[in-house]
């Protein structure tokens, strides 16, 4: 049987953001610095970089002698590379023994610099976007256990971190929940999953059936999304994970801000309750009975004394629970789960 992708990633690390600007695109090192920050010795930054993660700055040298073990590559950028420029500083990293973890679309064994300087110092090479081989393709076979999948109306917009807190708060109500990770950040942070977006399109209904396997009638999969149905580039990794995921129920997570797609602005971001409408359409071919059961909001830009009350206007728009997941968790959402499946 295929298995996931599994990682043993060695802490401390150093996560590696170099001169980003915008933090959209450092949702890795933001991920791991928010759900482990016990994991994460410093940051490496580079002149110009704008993006901070609130952990200390370090070169190389202090972290190694802060007692770092792993470079992580901590930038998710449009199109999955980094500047050439960052390379230096990658392979001495790997010259001075951190191991090198990389989520990115390519492999860093085609870094002949990078590959010699680890095979000197005796450091690993870790790509963690790298599904396995032999992928089943989906069936649409319905499996037993309860699945609650995170979509979005865009990407990189909360889909991790809501499964996360999704899943904490499930388990602080008694419910048997585990998260599954799709992505990169996940697996770094649970130390397996199935990177849904680096496998080849025919087979990515049946690697998300493989995610979420079957399992006991009261157990929640936790699943993380990826992409948005409404990105006009990623909008096909999110209907297959859609379609074999096969999910009871889903949360929708939306940033209160964001009005566009981001790095596409020449497309509006649709409405809330469009969005729900097409999860459901969607869903239906696989699940008949797949209902939206909660709303995400990303209200970090928001002025304080106007959060509430556009959390409270999606709540009376909707009739769902609406809640920002890293302020006021995820209870409200497993209350209703609760209600709506009560045998669960």
């Amino acid at each position: 049987m295929t298995k996931l992708t599994t990682v043993h990633l060695k802490a401390p690390y150093l996560i590696l953001i170099g001169d980003l600007a915008d933090p959209t695109y450092a949702k890795t090192g933001l991920g791991i610095v928010d759900w482990r920050p016990d994991l994460v010795v410093g940051q490496l930054r580079f002149a110009g970089g704008e993006v901070d993660m609130g952990v200390p700055d370090m070169t190389v040298a202090e972290a190694v002698g802060a007692g770092a073990r792993s470079l992580v590559i901590g930038v998710a950028p449009i199109g999955g590379v980094v500047p050439d420029s960052w390379w230096a500083t990658i392979e001495e990293a790997a010259r001075a023994g951190l191991d090198i973890v990389c989520g990115l679309h390519f492999k860093l064994s085609s870094f002949p610099k990078v590959v010699a300087a680890a095979k000197t110092s005796g450091a690993r090479l870790i790509d963690v976007r790298n599904p396995p081989d032999k992928l089943p393709i989906g069936t649409g076979l319905k499996r037993s256990g309860k699945r609650v999948l995170m979509v979005g109306t865009d990407c990189a917009i909360g889909k991790k971190y809501t499964a996360l807190a999704l899943d904490r708060s499930m388990q602080a109500a008694g419910m048997n929940s585990t998260f599954r990770a799709t992505g990169q950040t996940g697996i770094m942070l649970a130390g397996e999953g199935l990177p849904i977006d680096a496998v080849v399109a025919d087979f990515i209904s049946g690697a998300a059936e493989l995610i979420s396997p079957d399992n006991d009638d009261n157990h929640w999969d936790v699943i993380e999304g990826q992409g948005s149905l409404f990105h006009p580039a990623y909008s096909g990794v999110s209907l297959g994970l859609l379609h074999g995921s096969q999910p009871d129920a889903f949360v929708l997570c939306h940033d209160a801000t964001r009005s566009v797609i981001s790095g596409w602005e020449h497309y509006t971001l649709p409405t809330i309750q469009s969005c729900i409408d097409q999860h459901v359409i969607m869903g239906r071919r696989t699940n008949p009975d797949i209902r939206c059961v909660g709303i995400s909001v990303n209200t970090s830009k928001l002025l304080t004394d106007k959060r509430k009350g556009y959390l409270a206007k999606l709540n009376k728009e909707t009739g769902l629970p609406c809640v920002d997941p890293l302020i006021d968790g995820c209870g409200e959402i497993v209350e209703f789960i609760k209600q709506q499946y009560p045998e669960g």
